[in-house]
């Protein structure tokens, strides 16, 4: 532990110096650290952090996307049970997919520091739901450090790693979306080596059969009651006092309570207010709570989603005001605050400015253009099916103009649901879509579910080649690592025949009436069936560009059949035909996918420029690459 504070306290001057996002100065603190091996499964917005890890170097790091997130954590186990530090990287979201081993591994304790680089999502950018992780730390008992910027960010994960063997736990670095992705300069640290403790011989820590577990409870809660203590006066918890009320008391006339990202918000609205700022969120120090409430007239907390502190503020008897102020839910700003203190009587209420405001453009989400699950989702709307999505790209297709799908739940559960609604006697073929990532995430499990159960389901696997949602990653699937090693490729037909079932076709997702004709085929099928709609992701790991496409106007009949697909290089034109408005491509976006051609009524779209091209006039971009 004190080589994290003594990196923290040298000046700025004398460490260099470079621009980070909160994810990359979570991964350079854990290099600092000196982790040895790392683990995670990519998520928005916590994915850059493995990314960075995967950047030092391999012999000073072990760094692996792993199936998901579960995987990721016991890898991060193992590695510490092994004597070395260890870091698993998740979304929240991630979290409840590791959430047994989590448990568990609570009451085990670490012997390498064992530490969870956790990112949330206030204001839901992109997850299923806005769940708050400070909640996971408290169940589990386990330590949750906030830190409010990159430096912290850095600074509390090499801190998270001492904390760890210190106390003989697991520690959570808490994140949020806004953390993760803003960039600002970090004084960076040197790594400090720590040598493997080795592994511990103790059957009775490391072993959770029920007899084992009621003693390390036991221990558990001792262990709880020495992190309140140092967290009593440890720096990442610090009052900052303000200006005097000049009342009687003496006391300025409010005071902030305050974590993470909100805090710079807290100081840009309030500069000169006395603020607790907790570095950790749990456990909470109650003497240093009880000492600032006290030094003050009126408390109010300010903290994103649920009133996890104010909660326990007021659980001590301490009158703090928070959640009545400030909404429960989305991600904070500024002028979220002033709005809150504003309606707290903190603030005067600012004139509101007459005159124009803009509003931005509301631009709905699309696939890309080109993308190959446009087809897959063309031919599911046209099935009549009622279809079990999953978490992808692919999940898109729920919107107009595709409108393919009726659920989406969780990462992989669109198998389950599709064997629950066929089961409840669906009077429609029930389907489920699922991509590939996803399908090696937590998928495979539900698919031998449905074999073992003989469900009369569709499965559609979506392979576009990559981990596409988050920007590209590799997966077992792909052939390669992280680090951009050749590694062994994933045959989905031939692991999806081990597993029983019957009938499978591997289809190219850019052959329209190929892929139309397949699926009636897989629906007419009674028991599992299975379709592979295979091609690459147009645009990870490189962007895919045929000859772009033209429509000839004068040939045109406005039918916009073509409109169907919700390609982004297709807008509405101004000539039209008997009222109806002619369509446009814009070549600079459309990648020649062709897709568009073959719903054409009227044979009017063609290439700029001859080339040759494959199935359905696509352009040649080998299947498999």
């Amino acid at each position: 532990m004190q080589a994290a504070q003594e990196a923290a306290e040298q000046p700025q001057q004398v460490r260099k110096v470079r621009p980070l996002t909160g994810n990359e100065a979570i991964a350079r603190g854990a290099w600092e650290a000196g982790v040895r091996v790392a683990a995670a499964y990519p998520g928005t917005p916590s994915t850059e952090i493995l990314e960075s890890l995967g950047k030092y170097p391999a012999d000073e790091l072990h760094a692996q996307w792993s199936t998901n997130e579960k995987v990721a954590l016991d890898v991060a186990i193992g590695a510490s049970f092994a004597g070395s530090r260890a870091l698993a990287a998740m979304k929240h979201v991630g979290l409840n997919v590791a959430a047994d081993a989590f448990m568990s591994q609570a009451y085990i304790g670490a012997n390498g520091g064992l530490v969870l680089a956790v990112c949330d999502d206030p204001g839901i950018h992109s997850s299923q739901n806005e769940q708050d992780t400070r909640i996971y730390g408290q169940f589990a008992t386990v330590p949750v450090l906030e830190p409010s910027n990159a430096q912290e960010a850095l600074d509390f994960t090499r801190l998270a790693f001492d904390i760890s063997e210190q106390f003989d736990t697991m520690v959570i670095v808490r994140s949020t979306t806004r953390l993760s992705h803003t960039r600002s300069p970090v004084a960076l640290g040197s790594r400090s080596e720590h040598p493997s403790r080795g592994f511990l011989e103790s059957p009775a820590k490391n072993v959770m059969i029920p007899a084992h577990a009621k003693v390390r409870h036991v221990a558990v809660l001792e262990r709880e009651t020495k992190l309140k203590e140092y967290l009593e006066t440890a720096a990442i918890n610090r009052i900052e006092a303000g200006g005097k009320a000049g009342k009687p008391t003496g006391k300025p006339s409010f005071g902030v309570i305050t974590a993470g990202t909100c805090y710079p918000y807290v100081r840009e609205v309030l500069p000169n207010a006395s603020v607790l700022k907790l570095g950790a969120s749990w456990p909470l120090p109650e003497g240093l709570l009880r000492r600032f409430c006290e030094s003050v007239d009126r408390v109010l907390v300010v903290e994103e989603l649920e009133p996890f502190i104010e909660r326990e503020a007021l659980a001590l008897g301490l009158a703090v005001e928070g959640k009545q102020h400030f909404p429960r839910v989305g991600e904070f700003s500024p002028e979220i605050l002033r709005a809150g203190f504003e309606k707290a009587g903190v603030l005067e209420p600012r004139d509101k400015r007459a005159g124009w405001t803009p509003e931005p453009l509301a631009r709905p989400p699309v696939l890309c253009a080109g993308c190959p699950h446009t087809s897959s989702f063309m031919a599911v709307r046209a099935s009549g099916a009622r279809v079990a999505g999953d978490i992808g790209c692919y999940t898109l297709a729920c919107l107009d103009p595709l409108r393919g799908l009726d659920t989406t739940v969780s990462m992989g559960s669109s198998i389950g649901n599709a064997i629950g609604m066929a089961a409840a006697g669906d009077t429609k073929p029930v389907m489920a879509t699922i991509g590939d990532s996803t399908f090696l995430h937590a998928g495979i499990p539900s698919l031998i579910n449905a074999v073992y159960n003989q469900a009369n389901i569709t499965v559609l696997l979506l392979d576009n080649h990559i981990t596409a949602m988050t920007g590209g990653q590799e997966h077992p699937g792909t052939g390669k690592t992280l680090r951009g090693d050749e590694a062994p490729k994933v045959d989905y037909e031939a692991l999806v025949r081990a597993i029983g079932v019957k009938w499978v076709r591997t289809v190219d997702s850019y052959d329209l009436a190929n892929m139309y004709q397949v699926l009636r085929e897989a629906i007419a099928y009674k028991g599992v069936s299975v379709i592979i709609s295979d091609r690459p992701c147009v645009l990870d790991p490189v962007k895919i560009k045929g000859p772009a496409l033209r429509i000839a106007n004068e040939q045109c009949n406005a039918c916009q059949s073509c409109m169907n697909l919700g390609c982004p290089a297709m807008t509405w034109g101004e000539d039209t035909f008997e009222g109806r408005h002619k369509v446009k491509i814009d070549e600079s976006l459309c990648i020649g996918c062709t897709l568009c051609a073959q719903v054409c009524t009227v044979d009017c779209i063609k290439p700029v420029a001859n080339a040759a091209t494959g199935p359905g006039g696509a352009p040649l971009v080998p299947v498999n690459q």
